[in-house]
C-alpha cells in the first residue's frame, strides 16, 4: 500500500515516528511523509521513505493559511493517491483527514498524542479555541476508520464531547513507545544526586513547580543538582530566555539548551523529573528516562500517571504543587538506594509495556498492513 504520514514537525517523523515508518517499509509498503520544514529528503530516505513539504503552521489559528494547508494537502493526497493516510498531532490531525475526505481517500488514522494547550487551561482564550478545535475535530474525524489515542483520559474527553463517533473507533496504545536497545540500561548517578527535567520550555510542563521545588530542596541540601534540558518555545505558554537566565544566575538550576541525542544526559542523571499538566498524550521523554533505568517523579495527571507506579518505579505528585514535589525528591535524598532500585523496576516496565515494536505491531494490525 502507499501510505502518507501528516506531521506538523519534521523531526518528529525521525525521533517519534521512525521506528514505525520503517516497520512499514519493512512489510513493503510505500511511505511518503509530509511536515511543514524543508530539507527532511535524505533524513527520510534513511528510513525507507519519501518526504515534501508542505505549508503548515505548528501554533495559532489563521483562517487563510489554514484553508491553504487545506487546499494544498487535497492537492497532494489527489496527486499521489494513497491507500491510507496516517495524521499526529492536532493541526496534522485536522487537516488531514478532512484533505482525506475531499480527496475520497480509502483508510483515514488519527493519533491523538496529547490534546495540548487549548484543553489546560481556563482563559478567554482558551475556551474560544476550545470550541473551534472541537468544531473542526468533530468534522475531521468523523471519516476516520480509527483513532489512536496513548491514554483513557483524552478518550473520555473526545466522547464527552462528541466527537468519538463509536466506542469502536478509539484505540488504546501505549504512547510511541521507545526503543529500548538505543535507549539502553545505564547505572544510574547518585554522587551528586541530580534530577533532570527534559521539556520544550513551557510553563504547562511545570517547569515552575520544578524550578520552585529546588529553591525549597537547596536551602537544605545545597549540593544536589537541578537540570533542564529543552528548547524555547513559541507556544503561547512559553517561558523567556530572561527568566531562564535568571534561574541560572539564582544558581537553582543548569540549563543544558538542547540537544539531538538526550541519551548522555540521562546517564548523568540520577532521577527524571516532569510536573506536567499540558494534557500529555504519553510523554516520550518519560519512557526514554525509564528505559535508561531512571526513576520518575511525574504528576497524576492524564498521559502522565500511566508511566509510574507510584512507590515502585517512582512517585506520583499533584499538579502544580510544588511542595509536593520536593518532599518526592527529598524521599530519594534521604533514600538513595531508591534511585537504583526503582531504575531497575522502570527499565522492566519500560521493556513489557512500552517496547516500540510492541506498540507498532498494534497499530500495524490495526490498520491491517500487516
Amino acid at each position: 500500500m502507499r501510505i502518507v504520514i501528516v506531521s506538523q514537525y519534521a523531526k518528529s517523523l525521525l525521533n517519534f515516528r521512525g521506528e514505525m515508518i520503517k516497520a512499514f517499509v519493512k512489510q513493503g509498503h510505500q511511505v511518503v511523509a509530509l511536515a511543514p520544514e524543508k530539507g527532511f529528503e535524505k533524513d527520510l530516505a534513511t528510513l525507507g521513505a519519501q518526504y515534501r513539504s508542505i505549508p503548515l503552521q505548528r501554533t495559532g489559528i489563521n483562517p487563510v493559511k489554514d484553508l491553504h494547508t487545506l487546499w494544498v494537502l487535497v492537492g497532494v493526497l489527489k496527486e499521489l493517491k494513497p491507500d491510507v493516510v496516517f495524521s499526529y498531532a492536532i493541526k496534522p490531525v485536522i487537516y488531514g483527514s478532512l484533505a482525506a475526505r475531499v480527496a475520497k481517500i480509502p483508510q483515514v488514522y488519527s493519533m491523538i498524542s496529547g490534546l495540548g494547550y487549548v484543553f489546560v487551561g481556563g482563559s478567554l482564550k482558551q475556551r474560544v479555541l476550545l470550541r473551534l478545535v472541537q468544531f473542526l475535530y468533530q468534522q475531521a474525524m468523523s471519516n476516520n476508520n480509527k483513532i489512536f489515542f496513548q491514554n483513557p483520559d483524552d478518550i473520555r474527553v473526545l466522547k464527552a464531547m462528541n466527537i468519538l463517533t463509536s466506542e469502536q473507533q478509539a484505540v488504546l496504545i501505549n504512547g510511541s513507545g521507545v526503543d529500548i536497545d538505543k535507549f539502553a540500561y545505564t547505572k544510574p548517578q547518585a554522587k551528586p544526586l541530580t534530577f533532570l527535567l527534559i521539556a520544550r520550555l513551557i510553563w504547562d510542563k511545570g517547569i515552575g513547580e520544578y524550578v520552585a521545588a529546588a529553591r525549597l530542596i537547596k536551602k537544605r541540601y545545597p549540593d544536589v543538582a537541578f537540570k533542564i534540558l529543552g528548547s524555547l518555545d513559541s507556544n503561547p505558554a512559553a517561558i523567556s530566555r530572561e527568566q531562564v537566565e535568571n534561574w541560572v544566575q539564582e544558581g537553582l538550576i543548569e540549563y543544558l539548551g538542547e540537544t539531538n541525542d538526550v541519551r548522555p544526559y540521562i546517564a548523568e542523571s540520577s532521577v527524571y523529573v516532569l510536573p506536567s499538566y499540558y494534557r500529555e498524550g504519553t510523554p516520550r521523554s518519560v519512557l526514554e528516562a525509564m528505559s535508561m533505568g531512571r526513576a520518575v517523579i511525574t504528576t497524576d495527571a492524564p498521559g502522565c500517571r500511566e508511566t509510574v507506579r507510584h512507590g515502585v518505579n517512582g512517585f506520583l505528585v499533584p499538579v502544580k504543587d510544588s511542595r509536593a514535589l520536593a518532599e518526592a525528591m527529598e524521599r530519594f535524598i534521604l533514600n538513595p538506594e531508591l534511585i537504583s532500585d526503582m531504575g531497575v523496576k522502570s527499565r522492566e516496565i519500560a521493556m513489557e509495556k512500552y517496547d516500540v515494536h510492541k506498540v507498532n505491531r498494534v497499530i500495524m494490525q490495526t490498520m491491517g498492513l500487516v
